[in-house]
């Protein structure tokens, strides 16, 4: 058993040893969980790809004569006007219909990189807020604050999206052909960081996370959050599972691990970097983090006809380019970066390394016996 105040007193001291999930990986073949446990104290994960449930907040500061904004657009794009009075919040798939390949995850990744941003707000105009409309143009630099909150971000799994019927699809997971012509997949497999702690013992409210470049928390359990789904063999959810809700300081982000995004006839959203250390506190966790590509399945589904499942399979075989389904061979792409996973592994490893990047054990734990409920349309 090791603490995590023993872990960050090896990190401070130089001395401890931090591994990347692949890394891991390969170590599992030749050694046992608990040679593992002994010999590593950090494993890094990470996962690059769409998150279409992200955004950001900002605060413009207020206009001599005051405004109470209750209709805000940013670079022509609507967003929210019911943050009090010169809040809003910014949501990756924020769109003007009239301009669907542009939104809110690109106007994020523009705050990012430096640029201006148009602001145009109306108010109705009250005794404290007299103003009624207001155009300007602000920036990072100018924004009182801007920070990213993102409520469900790097789903612990998720489906291969494939494609039975005559016509082209047009979705979240990319264009599917006809008649299974091809399969999409999005997570990062071995690296990804709730199949890497399915069970969320070292991944709660507080934790500190990599997030788009710079340091970034854990602030809750994220939306749709489902602790009961099946599991393999191994102990890996089969179809979306957990999701975290994350915070970080959009003016220390980068747009190396931050992209805004368009998917034709689907819309816009916003790719998201993260990474998260897992300590080894234990056996147990050594053989969770040991977990390889060929013993994570994921669930086959149909995305034509009404999310038909057809089958199982494994993400060795997923990054093969290539898996059977009902008997026919289907390509297969993924919609997410394995090679910025690895990026953010990598720089989350040398952080830790280098002593400038400590763990913190969540305050709170995630919750657990928790499922999804879905809409019941009803008259009012």
């Amino acid at each position: 058993m090791k603490t995590y105040a023993e872990i960050n007193d090896k990190i401070k001291s130089g001395r401890a040893v931090v591994l990347t999930a692949e890394e891991v990986s390969a170590m599992a073949k030749e050694l046992s969980p608990g040679e593992i446990a002994r010999k590593v104290d950090v494993v890094t994960t990470a996962t690059f790809g769409a998150m279409c449930s992200s955004g950001a907040f900002l605060n413009f500061g207020h206009a001599t004569p005051p405004i109470r904004m209750e209709r805000i657009e940013l670079n022509g794009v609507r967003v929210s006007g019911g943050l009090a009075a010169v809040d809003t919040y910014v949501g990756a798939t924020d769109c003007n219909p009239e301009r669907p390949a542009y939104g809110g995850g690109h106007i994020i990744e523009e705050l990012v990189a430096g640029k201006e941003i148009q602001l145009e707000a109306w108010g109705k105009g009250t005794d404290c807020y007299p103003r009624t409309h207001i155009r300007a143009r602000v920036s990072k630099e100018t924004l009182n604050e801007a920070y990213l909150y993102n409520p469900r971000n790097a789903y612990q799994n998720y489906n291969v999206a494939t494609n039975t019927t005559d016509q082209v699809k047009y979705t979240y997971m990319g264009t599917l052909l006809p008649k299974m012509r091809n399969a999409a997949y999005s997570t990062a497999g071995e690296l990804s960081p709730l199949i890497n702690d399915p069970e969320c013992r070292a991944i709660g409210l507080g934790t500190r996370i990599f997030l788009c470049g710079t340091e970034g928390y854990v602030a809750w359990n994220g939306t749709q959050f489902h602790s009961t789904r099946p599991t393999n063999a191994h102990g890996v959810p089969t179809a979306p599972g957990r999701t975290i809700a994350v915070i970080g300081d959009l003016k220390r982000m980068s747009t190396d691990f931050l992209r805004g995004v368009y998917y034709e006839k689907y819309g816009t959203s916003l790719f998201v970097g993260i990474g998260v250390p897992i300590p080894l506190l234990d056996e147990e966790m050594a053989h969770r983090v040991s977990i390889r590509n060929e013993q994570i399945e994921s669930t086959i589904i149909d995305y034509g006809d009404g999310n038909k499942v057809l089958g199982m399979t494994n993400h060795a075989a997923l990054r093969s380019g290539e898996i059977i389904v009902n008997g026919q061979r289907v390509r297969t792409a993924p919609v997410s970066s394995l090679a910025k996973a690895r990026e953010i592994a990598a720089i989350l490893k040398s952080w830790i390394e280098r002593g400038e990047f400590l763990l913190t054990e969540p305050v709170r734990p995630m919750p657990t016996g928790t499922s999804l409920r879905g809409l019941e349309e009803k008259e009012c």
